[in-house]
């Protein structure tokens, strides 16, 4: 996937965006990928949030946030393997990436325990990203039998 290149700033804004669902379909949430299809309040910027898990560890998993269709502003990576740095820091697992001007997502950080409380609970971290990432009018997912 080709990164379409941001200035912080405008990364930023992208972020700070109310992002909302663009109609009332229901998603199964699973094992597997999805990509949902987001919208900013005044319709005129267009998001994705994507969440996969693992088909045989439902530990596992990555849920993202993407505009424009490929640059991705946040990733919460979680139940995997450390990731290492452009500065060769390795970062442990679960590990959140943010837009970096230049960068694009290839830094990771320590989560935010803050902001997210309930990392051994995928579900209920799939909510704490939605609210992370400023999706105010979140997507209809049904919590699948076992989650």
């Amino acid at each position: 996937m080709t990164e379409l290149l941001l200035t912080q700033a405008e990364a930023d804004q992208l972020f700070a965006l109310e992002k909302h669902r663009v109609n009332d379909e229901h998603y199964d949430y699973g094992a597997g990928v999805l990509s949902i299809p987001l919208q900013s309040a005044d319709k005129r910027e267009q998001f994705i949030l994507d969440i996969r898990r693992g088909r045989i560890d439902l530990q596992k998993g990555t849920y993202q946030s993407r505009s424009r269709q490929v640059t991705v502003l946040a990733r919460l990576d979680f139940g995997g393997a450390p990731h290492r740095n452009p500065d060769d820091v390795e970062v442990p697992c679960p590990h959140l990436h943010l837009y970096r001007e230049g960068f694009g997502d290839k830094w990771a950080a320590p989560i935010p325990i803050e902001s997210f409380p309930r990392i051994s609970d995928p579900w209920a971290t799939l909510g704490d990203f939605m609210a992370f990432c400023n999706i105010t009018q979140p997507p209809i997912i049904n919590r699948g039998l076992f989650v």
